[in-house]
């Protein structure tokens, strides 16, 4: 019986979380006073409709109070941060007053991280001179894997769910998290000593003859093989028995390839910079910038569109009035891609090569004695759309060290400073917090006598599982550990609806352990209760 709730000045409710328990009881108490076979509103519709009274009373009384009990003993807990109202209730005698008000100063400083980082951060780095002309358009802080804060800028595109787990994975690669080592077998943790570093090591150096420099060794057939030393290598191969490598430089960014959603389209593989900037074990601060280039692989992207639509039309056998009629008008194409060669210039190899074929390809097609739209043109919309694949490696695949891109050393070194500064005093909080995935607790309590469970996605391969301790050891990260081997050793259904064909039908797979006293009728009536909580909609579908 639990809720949190956030509300503006003008009553409009910001945010709230309840447990299943307390909407059940709203939704119950809501239910009665509706006439029969009358539906019953949105959840949020009927929050807002009894929590108006509370907000209205508590923002236009001189001597507002901070706190009341109910009737049916609910603690309500009321604090005023700044324009928000922040209400606490509980209804099953297990937080006190202060529980609830530590728990809204909680709430309040996560949101703080949020704005911190639209209001302070991100501005100060996209107002800055050492941008080099970068833009920062994502701003996300990680524990361990757990998203702690999120923002994009207005003119930023929604960043895909795949495509934001991508960029986890890949900032947990770049830091690994301790805790990835409880996962590993003892086999494994005889081979890799400590958490620093990663270490390679070289084999022993074979025997060799100090007067003669060489050795002979018998192959498998028994016939001797001589094999010669160099004196020099031997002292390298003896200092480089173990070879480390350094932790990646934070400094230096990872290009990306993002989809964005455009008013004009979509557009997959469009690139941007990504900073990795650890705060402390275990925490990063993750930007993702939009670089100078990006107009580049945006035209880039139109034109193999627009020479992708010429060669197909030109398949299938239409001429040139038929091209010049159709919405793909190719005087227009010529004229806005006669400006991007000219842009791009002819200092670069790749450059010169797409200005050649350019050049024959206008030649062919708008010339008054040319052959014109026809099918003589399609090796040439090929040729067209191999030259736009090299400018866009030329651009975007090769590192280029002639003109370096990135926001300055001074400029990441501050934006860390600044974080760490804002997250000093809960850093030790945020890492014990993030541990934890779902809590068994919890799970105690709404479903008595349930013991253990496991939600299996069969058609994707996923899994949703309670961690079965506190303790760091069994926790278990990216799907590592022996329950998540398990699961991926089960091989992957697929079914289809015999009506509609062309769909595919998800396949869940629910695992319970439940007390030998429980009734069957109450196992039942926990999966189903199960089964709906773990699917409620989520505002993050990552959390």
């Amino acid at each position: 019986m639990k809720c949190l709730l956030i509300a503006s000045e003008s009553a409009e409710v910001l945010f709230h979380w309840t447990d299943l328990e307390y909407q059940r009881n709203i939704q119950e108490q809501y239910g009665a006073s509706q006439e029969e076979g009358e539906e019953l509103p949105a959840f949020e519709d009927i929050l807002s409709t009894l929590f108006a009274p509370i907000i209205i009373s508590y923002s236009t009384m001189e001597d507002s109070y901070t706190s009341f009990t109910t009737d049916n003993n609910h603690i309500y807990v009321l604090h005023q941060f700044d324009e928000c109202l922040y209400i606490a209730v509980n209804g099953d005698g297990e937080e006190k007053e202060d529980d609830l008000r530590r728990k809204m100063y909680v709430m309040k400083k996560m949101i703080e991280c949020i704005e911190f980082l639209e209001r302070r951060l991100v501005q100060q780095l996209n107002s800055s001179v050492e941008r080099a002309g970068e833009e920062v358009l994502h701003a996300f802080i990680l524990v361990h894997t757990k998203l702690l804060a999120f923002y994009s800028s207005r003119n930023a595109s929604i960043l895909t769910t795949s495509d934001l787990l991508a960029l986890i994975i890949m900032a947990q690669n770049m830091y690994p998290s301790n805790v990835d080592l409880d996962d590993q077998s003892p086999e494994d943790v005889e081979s890799t000593s400590g958490s620093g570093p990663e270490s390679f090591y070289t084999p022993e150096p074979s025997p060799s003859s100090r007067d003669s420099g060489s050795s002979d060794r018998p192959d498998r057939r028994g016939t001797p093989v001589f094999e010669f030393v160099d004196p020099d290598i031997q002292m390298a191969e003896d200092s480089l028995h173990a070879l480390e490598i350094s932790p990646p430089d934070p400094s230096t960014p990872r290009r990306v390839f993002l989809d964005i959603s455009l008013k004009d389209g979509l557009y997959p593989m469009m690139p941007h910079s990504m900073y990795c900037l650890p705060l402390w074990p275990g925490i990063t601060l993750v930007l993702l910038t939009k670089i100078p280039t990006s107009a580049v692989a945006l035209s880039v992207y139109k034109y193999l569109e627009d020479f992708d639509k010429l060669e197909k039309r030109l398949r299938e056998g239409q001429g040139s009035s038929a091209a010049a009629r159709s919405p793909l008008n190719m005087q227009d194409v010529r004229c806005k891609l006669d400006k991007f060669v000219k842009a791009l210039g002819p200092s670069e190899l790749q450059s010169a090569q797409l200005q050649i074929v350019w050049t024959e390809f206008k030649n062919r097609a708008f010339a008054k004695n040319g052959p014109g739209f026809n099918k003589d043109l399609i090796p040439w919309c090929k040729k067209m759309k191999t030259q736009l694949c090299g400018i866009y490696r030329q651009c975007f695949l090769i590192d280029s060290t002639d003109f370096p891109q990135r926001l300055s050393p001074g400029l990441q070194e501050g934006a860390q400073a600044m974080m760490q500064e804002k997250l000093m005093d809960w850093k030790d909080f945020l890492l014990v917090k993030s541990k934890r995935n779902i809590t068994m607790v919890s799970y105690l309590e709404d479903f008595p006598g349930l013991v253990h469970f496991i939600c299996v996605d069969r058609s994707s391969g996923q899994m949703i599982a309670p961690s079965l301790s506190i303790t760091e050891r069994t926790t278990s990260e990216l799907g590592k550990g022996p329950v998540a081997r398990f699961i991926k050793s089960k091989r992957l259904l697929r079914y289809y609806s015999k009506n509609h064909k062309g769909e595919t039908v998800k396949c869940y797979e629910l695992l319970t352990v439940h007390l030998g006293v429980i009734p069957t009728e109450i196992i039942l009536q926990h999966c189903r209760q199960l089964a709906s909580k773990l699917w409620e909609p989520s505002r993050n579908p990552l959390l």
